[in-house]
């Protein structure tokens, strides 16, 4: 009777970690929240490319070089990670980066942007970052734009293009061979 008691309870426990697992991955509710969540979804030389993200607003705050600091690790975005998939292979800045799904994370300068590809992709901001668990690297350079108050991404022919206040980041992907 004991053991099977046991195994009732370890299957229970399985089953609602199973339950609880998926949801976990997924971004929170943003009914709440003052940064709603977005996705871009869209294609590139056959390639499917997913990001979702939370949509900071500038609300006239100083952004660039104040909410978020220069030379540091940023989430690109608000609350969780961004993610970032993509359905094949491809190369991004002309290096190689396999198919999956990646946290987005950037390095925010003047005058260039490290981007990063990392292999935690479920994470909430930039507080368990870890650098050793990069799939890549590439540097960018940021251009003027058009002010733009909620954060947001768009595919733009081969690019990617993050933009938010007075600032767009274009990122080149195509197939990989």
């Amino acid at each position: 009777m004991r053991c099977t008691k046991s195994l009732l309870f370890s299957s229970l426990v399985i089953v609602l970690l199973l339950a609880v697992v998926p949801a976990v991955a997924e971004r929170g509710d943003d009914a709440d929240r003052a940064s709603k969540n977005g996705k871009t979804e869209g294609s590139i030389e056959g390639v499917d490319v997913t990001l979702e993200y939370g949509r900071p607003n500038v609300k006239s705050r100083e952004i660039w070089g104040g909410l978020v600091p220069y030379d540091k690790v940023w989430r690109t975005g608000a609350n969780e990670a961004t993610t970032f998939s993509i359905s094949k292979d491809v190369m991004v800045e002309g290096k190689e980066l396999a198919a999956g799904t990646y946290g987005l994370f950037t390095i925010p300068g003047e005058a260039e942007w490290p981007v990063v590809f990392n292999k935690g992709p479920d994470q909430w901001g930039a507080m368990k970052y870890d650098a050793a668990e990069d799939a890549l690297r590439v540097t960018v350079k940021p251009e003027a734009a058009d002010f733009v108050e909620s954060m947001e991404f768009e595919i733009d022919g081969s690019d990617v293009v993050l933009r938010w206040e007075k600032v767009a980041v274009p990122v080149t992907l195509s197939a990989a061979d």
